[in-house]
Order: structure tokens, then sequence, then C-alpha cells
């Protein structure tokens, strides 16, 4: 264990840490994006893109878990970066990286469940503007912040209470839906709707990347491994477990609501669920589910906010960032400046529109993370064997490959524009990089 890593509390276990990545994946992102998905492939054939989704968050959750359980440090990738290219030469760099990145998806992330929040809100209060949605969103950003200013274990036992209101608010979305099941509408395929043509993998490739936005989060208990229980049991158990049930509920949930509402009615919803409810069992019940989705959208800034927190903290504790981050609450033991500074900046990036903090995260995350642990787990395998691996991926190396491939199918179809703002970002971080080393006499201006 590090010396970062001793000064932190094992307070997480195997409820908590699944929790933790439950709150972080389903957050409100599926019950505002399955109209989105269902207009990229202008039909009920989007389920394509869930369950496509499904199979790659299950390869690369393999990934994490191989990589989470062998290094279960605060930081997550920031160190199986560091380790697999080489912690003296181009793992200062890729490490780097990630760390400059997280600076743009931590706010990028939590602003998105924010904007959600707000969003679903004006369900309930229709004479909202749109100044007052982003201050409301703001506002949210910042009030789970001052609920994340405590010691862990107490944030274990929160992120249980409202890992609980989430299920319930599913498994309502759900007994609504089989109940009014109505077949004839999840195959009312619209005419050439499995064409192999262009618009199709255009379609496909949008509906992907609106799926992996809503699985995103199921290696949440990554980033703060440093604070997990016997972590090589507990962090592939939790991820595994996570990525099962919600790919499972998320599937569920499509094929609900679209045998209640019409595919081509949904497709222009803008509270999808709000909308099902109100069909089923009237205004009282939307407004219902409307508070429990607020809850949701909560639950899951506050997940997220926790998560990448840790951080910063983890590369200023080594030395590697700002010093300031690195600064610990003198009772309750936890990343208190890091916290803060990034609830701050979540709460600024709340400007942004969904479609665009979902898009830009999205980005950046394969170009700079997701792509680059796919190529360390194996690094690891074939040049690290002085590191234990307590969790091995079944069928290696099949897992990294698939989700290699899915993540640049994804990142080809996000959009030249997206592509080309997250090359230009990579490139200024490496501008950064150099700049900081060629000061402080690393590499690779001195041989590591």
């Amino acid at each position: 264990m590090s010396e970062r890593d001793a000064s932190l509390v094992r307070g997480i276990g195997l409820l908590e840490a699944t929790a933790a990545n439950m709150l972080n994946t389903i957050g409100v992102g599926p019950f505002l994006t399955i109209p989105l998905a269902i207009a990229a492939m202008g039909g009920p054939q989007a389920m394509l893109g869930w369950i496509a989704g499904a199979v790659i968050a299950v390869c690369d959750g393999l990934v994490w878990a191989e990589l989470g359980a062998a290094m279960p440090g605060a930081g997550g990738p920031y160190l199986y970066l560091e380790q697999a290219f080489g912690p003296k030469s181009l793992g200062r760099l890729m490490s780097f990286l990630f760390l400059w990145s997280t600076v743009f998806v931590a706010p990028l992330s939590t602003a998105s469940g924010a904007v959600g929040f707000a969003q679903y809100t004006k369900f309930l209060v229709p004479s909202l503007g749109p100044g007052q949605m982003k201050a409301l969103a703001a506002g949210s950003c910042l009030l789970m912040m001052l609920l994340l200013y405590r010691d862990i274990r107490s944030i274990g036992r929160l992120s249980v209470a409202m890992w609980t209101v989430v299920m319930g608010t599913a498994a309502w979305i759900l007994f609504g839906g089989f109940t009014n099941f109505q077949a004839s509408r999840i195959v009312d395929f619209p005419p050439g709707a499995f064409h192999l043509s262009t618009k199709f993998f255009a379609g496909f490739g949008g509906a992907m990347l609106i799926a992996m936005y809503d699985y995103g989060g199921y290696y949440n208990v990554c980033l703060f491994g440093g604070e997990v229980k016997n972590p090589g049991r507990t962090i592939p158990r939790s991820i595994l477990i996570s990525i099962g049930v919600v790919a499972v509920l998320y599937l569920s949930m499509n094929i609900s609501i679209i045998s209640v509402i019409p595919w081509r009615d949904a497709m222009k919803s803008t509270a999808i669920v709000s909308d099902f409810m109100n069909r089923l069992y009237g205004r009282g019940a939307a407004n219902l589910v409307t508070v429990l989705i607020l809850w949701t959208a909560m639950a899951s800034v506050f997940a997220i906010l926790l998560g990448f927190s840790r951080v910063p903290y983890a590369a200023a504790a080594e030395g590697r960032f700002f010093g300031v981050f690195a600064r610990l609450h003198p009772k309750g033991r936890f990343p208190s400046f890091s916290l803060v500074s990034l609830g701050v900046a979540s709460a600024a990036a709340c400007v942004l529109s969904l479609e665009e903090l979902i898009k830009a995260l999205t980005v950046i995350q394969i170009l700079i993370q997701s792509m680059a642990q796919c190529v360390a787990v194996v690094l690891i395998r074939r040049y690290r064997a002085d590191i234990t691996r307590p969790f091995s991926m079944w069928l290696y190396p099949i897992p990294a490959v698939v989700a290699l491939a899915g993540w640049l199918f994804i990142l080809i179809a996000s959009g030249v524009v997206y592509v080309v703002a997250g090359l230009l970002l990579t490139a200024v971080g490496i501008i950064a990089y150099l700049w900081r080393a060629r000061r402080r006499a690393e590499w690779p201006f001195v041989a590591g």
C-alpha cells in the first residue's frame, strides 16, 4: 500500500461499492436518453445499440476489474496507465494525460446529471426558463458537494440509501410497462430498418454512444480503490454485478416504455418516464415518478463527484499535481480541496447543453483513457510480472480487443467536430506535460 493510500480509510464493502457503481451508472441518463437513442436509429431497432453497448460494457468492465484488483489505489486509471506504460518513462505522460482529461471529464460528467435534473424539474414546473434551469443545475452540483464533505463510512451508508430509492423507481417503471405490455409496438419497425447502409451504421453508432454514456459508471469503485475493503475481491465483483444488473434493467426499461408509448411519440419526449406514467396512471403518478427521478439524478451527481474527487488527490499526494489537491480533511480524512474544486467546476459546466456534455465527455474519455486501458491490461500481463493480479479477465485477450474495437467505432460515429476538439485537447495536454517535465527535469528530458 502506498503512503497516500495509507492515509485513507478502507471503509467501503461490496454492497456499498456496488451501490456507488450503480448510482453512477443509472443516474438520470436512461430517463433522458431513451428518446435520443430511438431518434438516432429511427425506430425500436435502437435496442440494438443498447445490446451492443452491454457487450462493450462487459468487455471493458473486465479490463477495469483486472486492473482495479491488481492496483487498488486512489485514482484508478492514473495508477494503471503509469504502471503499464512505465512509471519512469512513457507512463508519466500517459498518467498526466489522464489527469489532464479528468480536469475536464469530471465537471462534464457531473454537470450532465445536474442538467438532467433541471430538465425533469421542468416537467413539474413548466414555467422554468433556460436561465433558471442552468442555475438549478449548478446549485444541485454545489449541494451534492456539501453532502460529500464528510468521512467515507457515512458516505457508504448514504450511497446504499440512495441506491434503494433508485431501484424502487426502476421497479415501478418495469411493473407499469409489463402489466400494460403491447408486443406489436416493439416490432413496429419502419421500412428498411435493418438495411445495412451508411445511414444504418451512423445511427447505430449514435445509439451506441448514448448507450455507453448511460452504462458508464460501472468502474466508479476503481476511482476510490484506496478506500475499499478486500479490494482484490470487492472491486471485480462490484463491477461485474453492476454491469449485469444495469444491462438487464436498461433493456427491460426500453421494452417497457416502447410497448406503452409508440416510438414515433417517444422519440419526441423530453421527459419520457413522466409521459409514460402519465399515460398509465395519470398526472399524480407522473409527478411522483418525476420526483423519484430527480432523486436518482442527485444520487448520480453524488456518486460521480465521490469518485472523481479522489483522482487529483492521488496525483497530488505523489507530487505529480498541484500540492493543494493533496489536502485531507483533518478529521474526516477525505480529499477536501479536490472535492470542492471539482464541485465548483461542475457547477460552472452546467452552462452547456446535455447533448454537448454527453458527446464531449465521451470523446475525451475514449481518446485519453478507454482505449489506452485496453492496451494497458496487455502490457501489465506481458511486462509486469511483479504486479500481483487477484483477478484475471475471462477469455483473455478477447474482451480487451472487443472493447478497443467498440470504443474506436463509437469515436468515429461521434462526429468530426468532437473528435478534432478531443485531439486538440490531447495535444495541449502533451505540450503542458512537456513544459512541466522540462522544468522538473523529468522524462523525456532526463532518462528514467
